[in-house]
């Protein structure tokens, strides 16, 4: 069971595809170098092009034995510097970083107001205007709970049910970030990017938090906010249950 932290600017997402540079793919080459034979990885969540992690977890098989302390070290060394184990401990059998998930976090990070560093760009999305903090959180407490996510969900999602429970949603500051965290038990594909290009769509139209309560409850993708970029976006945590925890 490994947790991992990469900088998904230069990545095609996180699942393997062909003739394009994956963390799954450079993850399983490194592994295979390593060990002298592939080896296939799975992981809590297949994150986008261009999206982040610091706390993404993935396990597999191993056919040898290396105590768990010096796996992340042996790792690392077959891997490039955008990518990095940052801890390996064993797992149950039946442990899969998929299934055996509880809940998973995500942040979002935003630059607001003057001019955008550059030296943050690759991590964050800058907003000219400073929206307001309250407003921003009275419309994501409407999220919480388990309801239908259509609305937020990109038009190629082959979810066959697009119902999910999310268990809190907060904007914060941590400067020099406006943060928006969001824990779900599970999430849509581009579902936190579209709720944060939302959520800021309305607080910028000054709309009733209500709103996102009648756009849950509409379904009607036509009537939501533009896609946020994926920079901003980190997979910050996964939990699981006892014994398993990461």
């Amino acid at each position: 069971m490994l947790t991992l932290a990469y900088d998904g600017t230069d990545f095609a997402g996180w699942q393997v595809q062909r003739e394009q540079r994956t963390v799954q793919g450079v993850l399983e080459a490194g592994l295979a170098r390593m060990l002298d034979r592939r080896v296939r990885v799975r992981a809590a969540g297949r994150t986008d092009s261009g999206v982040h992690a610091i706390g993404q977890v993935a396990n597999f098989t191993a056919p040898v034995t290396i105590p768990a302390e010096r796996w992340a070290v042996a790792i690392n060394s077959y891997l490039p510097p955008d990518v990095r184990v940052l801890a390996a401990r064993p797992a149950a059998a039946q442990f899969d970083a998929r299934r055996s998930a509880l809940a998973r976090g995500y942040r979002y990070q935003l630059l607001v107001g003057g001019v955008g560093l550059p030296h943050l760009r690759r991590y964050c999305y800058h907003v000219r205007h400073r929206p307001d903090l309250r407003r921003l959180n009275r419309s994501a407490a409407y999220l919480v709970g388990e309801h239908d996510f259509t609305v937020f969900a990109a038009a190629g999602d082959a979810s066959l049910s697009k119902v999910r429970r999310v268990i809190s949603a907060v904007f914060y500051p941590s400067p020099p970030y406006l943060v928006f965290r969001i824990v779900a038990t599970s999430f849509l594909w581009k579902m936190v990017r579209s709720i944060v290009g939302t959520l800021l769509e309305l607080a910028a139209m000054d709309a009733p938090a209500a709103d996102v309560r009648r756009l849950i409850a509409g379904r009607r993708r036509a009537e939501v906010g533009q896609t946020a970029p994926a920079r901003g976006l980190f997979l910050e945590r996964v939990w699981y249950p006892p014994l398993s925890e990461s």
